[in-house]
């Protein structure tokens, strides 16, 4: 499959991209500085943009059956970036008739598992307190996302770790895993490729974590 990869330089983007082409995908990865994407391979094809005009992005999602987005605030000060970059992707996506988009959201955007004990809670409270700001783009970034006319999905992880890829996690479409308190950016990266084709998590979020 034709696959466009924005946030390539990331942690998850660089996953993703570094996967897809192991699993015989051709990759279009869409970076700001091409000096940072460390992943080569002949079906890799690496396009320079500044993520602020989506008609500079047509290009990049032209006849791609699916496009997956690394993007997303780094920390607080970012707050605003994810809905700002998707927006544009949209744009771009929308006017190429491109509909198949995977995004990376956050855990606490959704809904909490309602069995969840007490120690989860109280973590899940804190951390959407300390992040408030940058739990409210990536929900205004959710709510984007359904205004759209694309198929897409919001994949949700928990805290993020630099462990290398077990292929072992959880997911459930719509909510949370109970007591899901980590994942790997690699199983990440494993599992929003799994759902490119997976009908059932269409307009869906869909909560990740071991």
């Amino acid at each position: 499959m034709n696959l466009t990869v924005f946030g390539a330089t990331g942690g998850i983007g660089r996953e993703i991209v570094r996967q897809a082409l192991g699993a015989g995908h051709r990759v279009t990865a869409v970076v700001r500085d091409p000096a940072r994407l460390d992943v080569t391979g002949d079906a890799l094809r690496v396009v320079r943009a500044d993520l602020a005009d989506p008609e500079e992005l047509r290009a990049a999602v032209r006849g791609q059956g699916a496009v997956l987005s690394g993007l997303g605030p780094r920390s607080r000060k970012d707050a605003g970036v994810a809905t700002r970059l998707t927006r544009t992707i949209l744009h771009a996506m929308e006017a190429e008739g491109v509909r198949r988009l995977l995004v990376v959201s956050a855990g606490p955007v959704g809904p909490a598992p309602a069995d969840d004990g007490p120690l989860d809670r109280a973590a899940r409270g804190l951390v959407s307190a300390i992040l408030k700001d940058v739990y409210a783009d990536l929900r205004e970034m959710e709510a984007e996302l359904a205004r759209s006319g694309t198929d897409w999905t919001s994949v949700r992880p928990p805290r993020l770790q630099d462990n290398p890829l077990t292929g072992r996690y959880r997911t459930v479409v719509g909510g949370f895993p109970p007591r899901g308190r980590f994942i790997a950016r690699a199983d990440v990266a494993h599992a929003m490729l799994a759902m490119i084709d997976d009908q059932g998590t269409v307009k869906q979020g869909v909560g990740v974590a071991y």
